[in-house]
């Protein structure tokens, strides 16, 4: 089993534990920040492992029985987006680890980002799929990415199939970060997400939309052409794909019929920036906003604007709570929120000082000359630079500032490495009501592939349920959901009948929350082929 953990300084380490299911003991542990004498422990600095976190494996894994191998993939180190305290490559940090079942013991491993400053997460399990090439099978491992690009490996030794270079990346601006020199670049399988964004690239769904996202390029953006894998700077520039995606956590599916990977794509772009942050302890007011910028302000925002639809502003906090109940869930999360057991007593009552204060003192220091207590006091701070948030690259509606698609179903051929079909995935009622085409959406779950010819999957924020054909993209049939099915659907049957569920939880995207199952049965004696789904609409 794998771990979630906070994203932030202070996160716990990712370590992989097996468990015997019939005692509850613990069988084995792999540590994805080595220790002292194990491999790849001078990826990190010395005694990293006391307190460096992350290279975490949340999106599952993946368990070849027969080899008895079970193939881990790995998120960011932390914190994701500042490694001034962790120079190295960082292993195994977004990684895909092979690992001996039964006794934890690496047998390979493949790093898809060095030393990772972009939230470069492996987001979902591996594919295994078995290739055919003249007379011969090859076992592979098939790794979907945020990236918007596929690795595949051979899982015997994590080689990749097709050529995967090492190129030059620039170098970080922020004074203490040393930047890894190289990145891998996939080039086959050919990528599922484009792979630059200029100014050519922005929405012209309507003029007012291109005009909007037209002026933030310009006014916020320092580099206007895009470099593969620039870092975060003190000024904003894009990251595309953004922060999601690429694939997330549905990953994809793999048809052995016809060697074909289908996966689902977002594609939005983000801007990201880093910021310069003076703090001292002996002011409470700069201390507590120091802390809440670092452990707080990726997700509500650095001026506490709140980050839609995930997270809630906290400006105007004491005029709708108190610092007990705040306190509470600081201390034990609430929804996506996870608690910060890392934050001392002393460090969680300064950041809800600040935010309980910061109101009031924000309007008294604008009426005056000297802020006086929002700045620290010159001989005993220092400077730290931290994240400015997740803040979208988005119109003025919250569409996404590329041309569509935005959302994407593309199916790959293993065997050539070419993308065989994409179409779009989703639409927006709205936008189709102004006589814009459909455009996807962004989307959150994965694909199921039948023996019959046929692709389901959710995952739109149009809250709907589709069926593709496997071999053309040709949409077949869709059906309404109560809520966004964000997850992969299920296929099954009972007695010799067949079933498709999902699960609607909702609650992303800025849909609303559910909590149902909706299962569709397939017709009695009826074999389930894309020609038979054709006209459906039961």
């Amino acid at each position: 089993m794998g771990s979630a953990v906070t994203e932030f300084e202070g996160a716990a380490p990712g370590d992989i534990r097996a468990y015997d299911v019939r005692t509850g003991k613990l069988r084995w542990s792999f540590h994805t920040i080595p220790h002292p004498g194990e491999f790849a422990a001078d990826s990190w600095p010395k005694d990293a492992w006391k307190t460096a976190g992350g290279a975490n494996a949340w999106a599952g894994m993946s368990v070849d029985q027969k080899r008895g191998v079970v193939y881990v993939p790995t998120g960011s180190p932390t914190p994701d987006f500042n490694g001034s305290d962790r120079h190295g490559q960082n292993l195994f940090g977004n990684s895909i680890i092979a690992l001996d079942a039964t006794t934890g013991k690496r047998l390979w491993h493949y790093q898809t980002v060095h030393h990772d400053l972009w939230d470069r997460d492996l987001s979902s399990a591996p594919t295994l799929a078995t290739l055919n090439k003249g007379d011969q099978q090859i076992d592979v491992l098939v790794q979907a990415s945020k990236q918007g690009v596929l690795y595949a490996l051979d899982r015997d030794s994590g080689k990749p199939l097709f050529p995967i270079e090492e190129v030059a990346v620039p170098a970080s601006e922020i004074p203490g970060e040393q930047t890894w020199p190289t990145q891998p670049q996939v080039t086959l399988p050919e990528p599922f997400v484009r792979q630059t964004f200029n100014v050519e690239d922005l929405s012209d769904i309507n003029p007012a939309s291109h005009a909007y996202v037209k002026k933030i390029f310009d006014e916020q953006v320092e580099h206007k052409e895009f470099v593969y894998m620039r870092p975060p700077g003190l000024k904003g520039t894009i990251v595309f794909p953004g922060f999601y995606g690429g694939a997330n956590w549905g990953g994809g599916a793999f048809d052995p019929d016809t060697g074909l990977y289908y996966i689902n794509a977002t594609e939005a772009p983000h801007l990201v920036h880093m910021e310069a942050v003076e703090v001292s302890e002996n002011n409470r007011f700069g201390f507590g906003q120091y802390l809440y910028k670092k452990s707080c302000g990726s997700c509500h925002g650095a001026n506490r604007e709140g980050f839609y639809p995930y997270a809630p502003a906290l400006t105007g906090l004491a005029e709708r709570s108190d610092k007990k109940s705040a306190m509470a869930i600081v201390v034990n999360g609430k929804g996506r929120m996870m608690p910060f057991a890392n934050l001392s007593d002393h460090e969680r009552n300064a950041i809800l000082d600040y935010l309980f204060t910061a109101d009031s003192v924000i309007d008294d220091a604008a009426k005056t000359t000297d802020p006086g207590i929002t700045t620290p006091e010159k001989n005993s701070s220092r400077t730290d630079y931290l994240f400015a948030g997740y803040n979208d690259f988005v119109d003025q509606r919250w569409y996404p500032a590329v041309k569509p698609p935005w959302g994407t179903l593309n199916a790959i051929d293993l065997n050539s490495g070419k993308r065989r079909w994409q179409v779009t995935l989703g639409e927006y009622a709205e936008l189709i009501k102004e006589g814009i085409p459909p455009t996807g959406t962004r989307n959150f779950g994965g694909p199921v592939v039948t023996k019959g010819g046929l692709i389901f999957i959710t995952a739109s924020s149009d809250e709907k349920i589709r069926a593709f054909d496997k071999h053309s993209g040709k949409l077949l049939w869709e059906h309404p959901l109560p809520t966004g099915g964000y997850a992969t659907p299920s296929i099954y049957a009972i007695d010799g009948k067949q079933y498709i569920v999902i699960t609607c939880g909702g609650g992303k995207l800025g849909t609303k929350a559910g909590d149902s199952y909706i299962a569709f049965p397939l017709p009695d004696n009826v074999a389930t082929t894309s020609s038979t789904m054709e006209n459906r609409n039961d």
